[in-house]
């Protein structure tokens, strides 16, 4: 199989680089700027791309590569930092910029070249950079450049290395897949054939051979797409020797566990519901921080999951893996393209006690939120699970700013159904990227009956996406805001007032804790 490689330097875009590149059909897998050259011959890569990266290549500190990867043969495009490393590294000459360019720019192709096959001779392109190349590395010559930046794309004179000054990857720049598809197939000469869906028999098959001495095998589900597309897989392999659990907090949507159970049943797998909520509310009472919230939440479902978890393995003779529903973005997250050393415990039963008596395996850490998708509709999966709304995973506690009670908590479930059944109605449940409701620590005067009241205010959150990275409040029509406002003030008792979040991403972030 084709593969390749991208070398990560920090950059908040890496991810994005991952999921273009494997949008093309071409696998694509990130590894830490440090790999050894003799690692990389080992991986035997089709391409190499350099990613971007906050650094300065003339810092002390600034991460380098091992140089004797420009002596593999192997092409190579290196995007921002990688680009001015690349330059730097071959000899050219890298300062700090006269102007920092951060934001839409128009790149002037120079010269005609496979890399900007199909592009016009201007095109709009996303820079965020405060360096620059002065002078480019012997055997290299300019391809392109911007008002402020008279190398905006290198490439080599044999043809092998590339170096674009902006960032292909994220949608700002509208040509950039075709830029990277360029690349792929005129300079790397891959074959692009690789796609997500297709390797569910694979994972299959490979979790037939590692679990084939396991007695028993748990997973803790939440009833999201990750998670459940892991249990199927992991049934599919092993029959009923796969235990899923799933743990009702208290703090989730209106219905979950039910629907989750029902859902499981039809799919041929008995899940086993917990109801911990007790134990939850008990724990976040007095509690209004959010970070406190997260950090009490994780920890009681640690000790509530490892609780259980002693108990099924007494019940059935023993359990000796625990199966995790972590996915690629989590692994990058958490712990870089080094591994995932650090799960986050709010997606993962992460922070389990060192002597737990469990192997882990993690069947889809090598496969982004839309690549699970694809992998779960290929199963057979029921699409509401499938195209199920991103959940926090400490619940509704981070939607309730201020303290988490049972009552309020109730009143946020019946809030946030009254919110998703509207947009399905309206049909724009699959158009809008994420929405929900905020309960607020406010309360504002209502006129109830013939008197004057105070009732709740709930805020409304709907935006428009690509990648998460940035985000804009979607224009939800005004008949579906006016039919939310009149079910939530009418159906729900006690909120008299409902807002609309219209803050995009950033300066906020998608959800309000």
């Amino acid at each position: 199989m084709d593969t390749v490689l991208i070398l990560d330097f920090g950059s908040q875009y890496t991810k994005l680089i991952a999921k273009a590149v494997r949008e093309l059909g071409v696998y694509a897998e990130i590894v830490p700027w440090d790999i050894s050259a003799e690692e990389i011959r080992r991986l035997a890569p089709s391409g190499l791309i350099l990613s971007g990266g906050p650094a300065s290549v003339y810092a002390p500190d600034a991460p380098r590569v091992d140089r004797r990867i420009y002596e593999l043969q192997i092409p190579i495009l290196g995007i921002c930092y990688g680009m001015q490393l690349m330059a730097h590294d071959l000899g050219g000459q890298v300062l700090r910029g006269e102007k920092r360019e951060y934001g839409p720019s128009a790149l002037q192709i120079l010269q005609t070249d496979t890399l900007f096959d199909g592009l016009n001779p201007t095109e709009e392109v996303w820079m965020s950079h405060g360096d620059e190349i002065r002078t480019l590395p012997k055997d290299f010559v300019c391809l392109a450049k911007t008002p402020n930046v008279a190398h905006a794309a290198m490439k080599s004179c044999n043809g092998l290395f590339y170096g674009i000054q902006f960032h292909p990857e994220v949608a700002h720049t509208p040509k950039g897949p075709e830029i990277l598809k360029n690349f792929l197939l005129n300079v790397c000469k891959i074959r692009p054939h690789w796609s997500p869906a297709d390797q569910a028999q694979q994972l299959i098959e490979q979790l037939q051979r590692g679990l084939a001495d396991a007695r028993h095998v748990l997973i803790g589900v939440s009833g999201g797409v990750d998670s459940s597309t892991a249990a199927v897989l992991v049934h599919r392999a092993i029959g009923e020797r796969l235990i899923p659990v799933f743990i009702d907090t208290g703090l989730l949507r209106l219905g979950e566990a039910e629907r989750t159970q029902t859902v499981f049943e039809k799919l041929g797998l008995h899940l086993r519901v917990i109801d911990a909520s007790s134990r939850f509310f008990a724990a976040l009472r007095g509690v209004t921080d959010p970070e406190e919230k997260r950090r009490r939440i994780g920890a009681e479902f640690i000790r509530v999951f490892y609780e259980e978890a002693q108990k099924l393995s007494r019940a059935v003779g023993g359990i000796d893996v625990l199966v995790q529903g972590t996915i690629y973005s989590d692994v990058i997250e958490s712990a870089g393209a080094r591994g995932a050393d650090k799960i986050k415990s709010h997606h993962n039963v992460g922070g389990l006690p060192e002597d737990v008596p469990f192997r882990i395996i993690e069947p889809l850490r090598n496969f982004f939120k839309d690549e699970v998708r694809q992998i779960g509709l290929r199963l057979g999966i029921p699409e509401e699970i499938i195209w199920e709304q991103p959940f926090p995973g400490p619940g509704l506690a981070v939607r309730i700013l201020g303290e988490v009670t049972p009552e309020r908590a109730k009143l946020l479930q019946r809030v946030d159904a009254i919110v998703r059944e509207e947009l399905g109605r309206a049909g724009l449940a699959r158009a809008v990227w994420q929405y929900f409701a905020v309960l607020l620590p406010i309360r504002s005067v209502a006129v109830l009956g013939d008197g004057r009241a105070y009732g709740q205010v709930v805020a409304v959150r709907a935006v428009e996406s690509r990648d998460g990275m940035t985000a804009d409040w979607f224009h939800l029509p005004y008949e579906v805001l006016e039919s939310i406002s009149s079910r939530i003030t009418n159906e729900v008792e006690g909120v008299t007032r409902v807002v609309y979040d219209i803050t995009s991403k950033p300066p906020a972030t998608i959800e309000w804790e």
